[in-house]
């Protein structure tokens, strides 16, 4: 059985934090907790239900997590879901062998990975994340900046850099408010690619939008044999998808 998982942290400007998990594409099955819930002022917990016929346990514990300037916890946390007495998902600080420690019955781990993650920002010119674009890579800093050229005209400039490496620069942001850019990491093709129209022309409410995308298949490994690459053919893609406002 394939199920799919949704999770988004969020965290508004009045400080207060929440944690939503959806099942498939219903959100009516969400699973919330936010600061002013019972749940989540107790920082740790579970919680039974059932969907799709398929028992789900979910188990959190943010009593002693740390955050930098996003909603999500960066450590000292852990949250394990459970289908059907398989681990299906875990964040946070623990291993397969310490989730099943903590469940105490041997419970198996389930594959999974992580399809895709949308994130959104809200400032004036720089935007920064993690993304770890396929199970066996490391996780990389991005970094998305937005400057004004010095000397001539004053053209506006859009930077991206991954690990403190520029691997992306546009110029005369103006005219090319849209546009894609193939790089390379961990031996992958990612697609880059942005849309800053609303920037200029719908400053008030519009998001500039940019999207990591990976490949897979034949063409996901340049330097791999083409019969070792086929076995890369079943892959799932990963994609990173940005919106970000300047509004405020």
């Amino acid at each position: 059985m394939q199920l799919l998982v949704s999770l988004t942290w969020c965290k508004n400007h009045t400080g207060q934090q929440g944690l939503s998990i959806s099942f498939g594409d219903e959100p009516s099955t969400s699973f919330k907790l936010n600061t002013v819930s019972r749940l989540f002022r107790k920082k740790k917990g579970s919680k039974s239900f059932e969907f799709n016929d398929s028992k789900i346990d979910i188990l959190w514990d943010l009593s002693a997590a740390t955050y930098e300037s996003g909603p999500e916890p960066v450590d000292g946390y852990f949250l394990l879901l459970v289908v059907d007495s398989e681990i299906g998902l875990t964040l946070g600080d623990f291993t397969q062998e310490a989730a099943s420690k903590k469940l105490k019955n041997g419970t198996s781990m389930a594959k999974f990975t992580l399809v895709s993650r949308r994130e959104y920002y809200s400032g004036n010119a720089l935007y920064s994340t993690k993304a770890q674009f396929s199970d066996t890579g490391i996780a990389h800093d991005i970094l998305i900046r937005f400057s004004i050229e010095n000397g001539g005209l004053k053209q506006p400039v859009l930077l991206v850099s991954i690990d403190k490496k520029t691997v992306m620069r546009v110029k005369r942001l103006h005219w090319n408010f849209r546009g894609n850019q193939t790089i390379f990491v961990d031996g992958l093709l990612v697609d880059l690619l942005w849309d800053v129209h609303d920037w200029f022309f719908n400053p008030t409410s519009g998001f500039a939008v940019f999207m990591f995308k990976t490949r897979s298949g034949l063409d996901s490994r340049l330097w791999l044999e083409e019969k070792i690459a086929q076995k890369d053919q079943d892959c799932v893609e990963f994609s990173l998808l940005i919106h970000a406002s300047k509004s405020s």
